[in-house]
């Protein structure tokens, strides 16, 4: 009788291996081995299937432990040729529904007949380079994975008590690293099951457009990140209702960000509409000529809800730390407030101060008087009273394209560089000077500023004198700049 396979916990990362790498290099390792494998990758399943020195082993993903530690269990390896009953329990681990010929199956037929048959399975030969070393009582294996679309290191850790493997992983200093198995990883490399989605802001001065690929590890890229101005509140505040000729205007480029997801291959598309769409009594109307002519919904979110998901984004592109910290964006028609320690938020909130109904209520999309500014800024620090009397936060962080625009023009970046500007620091005495600099010129000279979108010209006034206050108000003197906003938050709840 053969003894039962006892499945073991493991736990793998990719590349920037950093310290634990190095410490590895510096030591002999217990074994090396070289391989050369096919793997049988799934865009429907977890299940690693591989065929090595003749056989094909296929291991079942059993469970995920507290730590994000997974538990694998052998299921098969059988040598070839297979029989129909063998590839039939293949292709279910798998999780495809491909017709299965009777008869035999060398690897040959299996390729042929079976994988390149399904779009939902792809063959990937790679050659590993593998050393074995101990780590506190847990295998440890650094290796170095080659495919003919790349090269990536790795560095797995397994024991079947999952507690040595969270002690070997924390010893090699990784333990912030997620845990992403190896079928993944190689999908991650060749771009094999990454699925697309795009997020459509409308806000009440421009709408964004956010087009991303979630890959297999989990980890995102960019695909299309861009806004366009479309004053959508223009009027708004005399009103109370949205314009016809800025709906319209809001209304085609809504369509046509649609139509540039669908072609960008967004499998799914989310929007939702901000303050404008709050505020205005004849909002169902537009959001129901959006769906008419393009088929997509537009969602009105709450303030509340539009600082949780800024709060969300902010936090995962530029670090918030776990001290008391503040994230806010400010827009046309509102800003959102959030404050938290690290990952939990205490209180969230949404004012109606906003760039675009400042800009129109004291005329700041031209040159104005001392006089003039200084009414707007009273009327602003009024709208934020909310802040008034708070502790000084740790850290801030402001979003949204006033502290961007801001930002880009203290770089004087003459084109737009999402790098430079994510994480830069923007101080309170840069800020009063760029106040000045938009307060002496008309909206035509303040296009000729090195860094300002010619777009945001007539709102910038108003926009930095928000910005200013709300570091006033927190008892700050500087603030960290995120490009990323509600559209980021949104991508990362709807399709994570």
């Amino acid at each position: 009788m053969s003894a039962e396979v006892v499945p073991r916990w493991e736990w793998r990362t990719f590349d920037e291996l950093g310290e634990a790498e190095r410490r590895f290099a510096g030591s002999r390792p217990e074994r090396v081995e070289e391989s050369d494998e096919t793997y049988l990758l799934s865009r429907l399943s977890d299940a690693s299937v591989k065929v090595r020195g003749g056989l094909l082993d296929v291991k079942r993903l059993e469970r995920v432990n507290a730590d994000g530690l997974e538990q694998w269990r052998p299921v098969m390896k059988a040598p070839f040729p297979l029989a129909a009953a063998d590839v039939g329990r293949v292709v279910e681990a798998l999780g495809v529904d491909v017709p299965l010929p009777e008869g035999k199956y060398s690897q040959e037929r299996l390729l042929d007949e079976v994988v390149a048959e399904s779009p939902d399975l792809l063959a990937l030969d790679v050659h590993k380079h593998r050393e074995h070393y101990t780590v506190g009582g847990a295998m440890a294996e650094v290796s170095e994975v080659r495919t003919d679309q790349g090269t990536m290191d790795t560095i797995a850790v397994e024991a079947e008590d999952p507690a040595r493997v969270v002690a070997a992983v924390r010893e090699l200093g990784l333990e912030s690293r997620r845990n992403v198995n190896l079928p993944r990883g190689l999908e991650a490399l060749v771009g094999f099951g990454a699925r697309r989605y795009a997020v459509i802001d409308v806000g009440t001065n421009s709408v964004k457009l956010f087009v991303a690929e979630r890959r297999t590890d989990g980890d995102w890229a960019t695909v299309v990140d861009r806004s366009e101005i479309t004053r959508l509140g223009e009027g708004l505040a005399e009103t109370g209702r949205l314009g016809e000729e800025p709906a319209g205007r809001t209304l085609g480029v809504i369509a046509a960000m649609v139509d540039e997801a669908r072609g960008d291959g967004a499998e799914s598309i989310a929007a939702v509409g901000t303050a404008g769409l709050r505020i205005a009594d004849n909002s169902d109307r537009f959001v129901a000529a959006v769906r008419e002519r393009t088929g997509v919904e537009v969602e009105v979110i709450s303030g509340e809800e539009e600082s949780r998901l800024a709060y969300l984004a902010a936090k995962t592109s530029v670090g918030v730390g776990n001290g008391s910290t503040v994230v806010f964006d400010t827009g046309g028609g509102s800003s959102q407030f959030t404050f938290g320690e690290g990952d939990r938020v205490r209180e969230r909130f949404s004012v109606e101060v906003g760039a675009v109904r400042f800009t129109e209520r004291f005329g700041l999309d031209r040159e104005v008087d001392d006089e003039t500014l200084s009414a707007a800024r009273a009327s602003i620090a009024e709208g934020l009273s909310r802040l008034d009397g708070r502790p000084p936060p740790e850290v801030v962080v402001g979003i949204g394209g006033a502290v961007t625009n801001l930002t880009s023009v203290k770089l004087e970046l003459a084109v737009y560089d999402a790098a430079a500007v994510r994480g830069a620091v923007l101080e309170a005495g840069e800020i009063e000077r760029q106040i000045e600099l938009y307060r002496t010129r008309t909206a035509d000279q303040r296009r000729e500023i090195v860094g300002l979108q010619p777009k945001r010209a007539e709102v910038i006034l108003a926009g930095a004198c928000i910005v200013r206050t709300v570091l006033a108000k927190l008892g700050r003197d500087v603030l960290t700049v995120s490009d990323r906003g509600l559209r980021h938050g949104v991508m990362l709840e709807r399709f994570s």
